[in-house]
């Protein structure tokens, strides 16, 4: 697909597209789910190769916030969140797993 043909579908010019090519300007959560529906490729295909896991005994830790966010077993987890529909259980859900996990520090 060419820039145009993408710009057009997406509802940016070329140039943006270009912009986010180079890597320019930043694409936003729901922007990306957008190219993923005009492209028909999922969200993991933007990030194929970038994914370079460390091993702390049985699990698998993502380095830093984008691998974690590329990961398979992050998008399986926020697929099962999404499809808890009382809100009040998806709170206590956060809250446990917060519980669960060590302190994190705020930046």
């Amino acid at each position: 697909m060419s820039q145009e043909k993408l710009a057009a579908a997406f509802g940016v010019s070329f140039q943006q597209i270009q912009k986010y090519e180079r890597g320019a300007n930043r694409v936003s959560a729901s922007r990306l789910h957008q190219l993923t529906r005009i492209l028909n490729v999922p969200v993991g295909y933007f990030f194929e190769g970038i994914v370079d896991l460390q091993h702390n005994g049985n699990a698998t830790h993502p380095a830093n916030d984008s691998e974690m966010v590329a990961s398979r077993e992050t998008l399986e987890l926020v697929r099962a969140y999404y499809r808890i529909e009382d809100p009040t259980i998806r709170r206590r859900l956060v809250d446990l797993l917060r519980s669960l996990g060590p302190e994190a520090t705020e930046h």
